[in-house]
């Protein structure tokens, strides 16, 4: 099987969580992650135009050859799913321009797929995500966390396909 990089993308207008790792074969290893931080200051479309500038470059300097993005969930607040789907909308465009599939699992499959159960917190998701990556200590935030185990939930389903 030949190498692959995968990006997981958490998207969001205040924070989008990124996080990518390397497989072969049936291995995984971390190679970055972190948080693309807006600033409530600035207005909603300067907001959407940082957190593309910044996938871009984030894209071209790692190269990943396939993305996953977790699926919306919103039970209540319309006004944060508007936000968090205008910003999923940014990182497709982004994606889509640098010729990267797209892949999207439901939270229940990522959880499921990194920790065994679909009712695990973040925390939970956070610690598993440290042991299936050898990290000495959780990723954080969140956001960076639950992109590594989208990543991670693609490579596992890819595995059995």
């Amino acid at each position: 099987m030949k190498e692959r990089r995968i990006i997981g993308i958490d998207p969001g207008l205040a924070h989008t969580g990124f996080g990518i790792i390397d497989c072969e074969n049936s291995r995984i290893s971390l190679v970055s992650y972190g948080v693309i931080e807006t600033s409530s200051n600035d207005s909603h479309e300067v907001r959407l135009f940082y957190i593309y500038n910044k996938l871009l470059a984030i894209l071209n300097e790692f190269r990943p050859t396939e993305a996953e993005m977790e699926t919306l969930f919103f039970a209540r607040n319309t006004t944060s799913a508007l936000a968090v789907a205008e910003a999923k909308g940014v990182v497709n465009l982004c994606l889509v321009q640098q010729a990267i599939p797209i892949f999207m699992y439901s939270p229940n499959q990522i959880k499921c797929a990194v920790t065994g159960t679909k009712t695990a917190d973040k925390d939970t998701v956070a610690r598993y995500v440290q042991l299936l990556l050898n990290l000495k200590q959780p990723p954080r935030p969140d956001h960076a966390a639950d992109a590594l185990a989208g990543a991670i939930t693609h490579f596992h389903s890819t595995l059995s396909a």
